[in-house]
């Protein structure tokens, strides 16, 4: 196991109060920035959405780009997803700034921060998250979705007139994918699927909400399947016949599929379950402590292992790792995990590949332009940048203009992501 490099130490005294970041290319230098966000501290987000009220980008040495609203002092509850994703949504190839701020959608240029064009909302609390989908079968994703916290969603054209709204079960964080390859996306809302004008396909029967959705192609033979987290761990095909399922769990908060084990050729499923709630109220002498676990299948969703977790801790956020150290391996990231625990990359047989030395909520991307993906750790008072590599941020290499990925431009306290290849 190799110690992860410390790139770049950033002080947060000038932004204390942002916790949540994203990264993205903002000023088309081949490198990714980060953007800094704070929301709203009045509200209970169990059941009102967020809104933002300040933004600021900040690049790897520091330095602040650009802020728009003014910070505030007191910060509000962070469980909950904020309304803002890094796109180049009018196709002029720089990424804009996508956000919900006062009452209005808002697109920011990426470069300043400027204002492009501001949208009235299509509902009063239509400002959950940000989606981007692709629903007229254009070359990228034009079309954003947006919802509540958990009843209605609004899918919206390319004036951010209302192309259809949709009622139901939605879960967490709704992921589009184009599952039946006729150039459109599909939408698993919650338990529904959607087709590109808001059509119920089919719908899961599963109790509670989805807590996270995972496209992928488990046994590699070009067919895709959904992954759906919640009450149970469930298999399904894209006709939404149920395929496998895992019900020893008592709630699977988080999903990430990948090639986790060097010695087998297919997909694994590691999952998060959440076992003793943390958030139920004051906890009786003698009562279980709130704890999770972190548990990985096989693509027939038969457990292969099962963290035996003592410390405490329930608010684990689990991920695919993909290409940190350059050999194409995937390791589970696994990070918020309490009890002393650290953010830690684990392989496929749950030992430390990189154990990353502070505490506090991660962002992962390749940062630095090459293929490698870099993680950024943030804290309350410094944002850590670590790399398998060493890396000279005096003397960094030249790189054109980094698209977004879509699991970047899809960044969710829920993340959600695609194997398909």
């Amino acid at each position: 196991m190799n110690a992860p490099y410390l790139v770049s130490k950033i002080s947060k005294a000038v932004w204390p109060h942002s916790n949540r970041i994203l990264l993205g290319d903002l000023n088309n230098d081949g490198i990714l920035e980060m953007l800094l966000l704070q929301a709203d501290s009045e509200i209970d987000d169990r059941f009102v959405p967020h809104q933002l009220t300040c933004i600021s980008a900040v690049d790897v040495h520091g330095r602040e780009l650009w802020r728009v609203g003014r910070p505030m002092r007191e910060m509000g509850k962070t469980g909950s997803d904020f309304p803002a994703q890094i796109y180049d949504i009018d196709g002029d190839g720089e990424n804009e700034v996508l956000c919900v701020m006062e009452g209005k959608f808002r697109v920011l240029e990426g470069r300043s921060g400027r204002l492009k064009a501001e949208y009235d909302l299509p509902g009063e609390y239509a400002h959950d998250c940000i989606i981007l989908a692709n629903l007229d079968g254009a070359d990228k994703p034009k079309n954003v979705i947006l919802k509540d916290r958990y009843r209605r969603m609004w899918a919206m054209n390319h004036d951010f007139t209302v192309r259809w709204a949709h009622e139901g079960n939605l879960g967490h964080f709704p992921y589009p994918f184009d599952i039946n390859g006729d150039g459109y996306d599909e939408i698993l809302a919650g338990y529904d699927l959607l087709d590109r004008d808001g059509k119920v396909l089919w719908r899961v029967a599963q109790t509670g909400h989805a807590d996270c959705i995972f496209v992928a192609d488990l046994w590699g033979d070009g067919e895709r399947q959904f992954v759906i987290g919640g009450s149970t761990t469930g298999i399904y095909s894209n006709e939404g016949r149920e395929i496998a399922r895992y019900d020893d769990a008592v709630e699977t908060q988080h999903i990430a599929v990948g090639k986790f084990r060097a010695d087998a050729p297919e997909m694994q499923i590691a999952c998060l379950d959440r076992i003793v709630r943390g958030d139920q109220g004051e906890i009786k002498a003698g009562a279980p402590q709130p704890k999770d676990a972190i548990f990985l299948l096989d693509n027939k969703a038969q457990l292969l292992w099962k963290e035996d977790r003592v410390t405490p801790g329930w608010l684990t956020i689990i991920e695919t790792m993909r290409n940190w150290d350059n050999t194409g391996q995937d390791y589970i990231l696994a990070y918020r995990r309490g009890g002393g625990i650290l953010p830690t990359l684990y392989d496929g047989d749950m030992k430390p590949v990189a154990v990353f030395p502070v505490e506090g909520y991660v962002v992962h991307g390749p940062i630095f332009g090459d293929a490698r993906e870099d993680v950024v750790i943030f804290d309350p008072e410094h944002i850590y940048i670590f790399s398998s590599v060493e890396r000279d941020l005096h003397n960094l290499p030249k790189h054109p203009p980094k698209p977004q990925p879509k699991r970047l431009y899809m960044a969710t306290l829920y993340p959600g992501d695609e194997r398909v290849g």
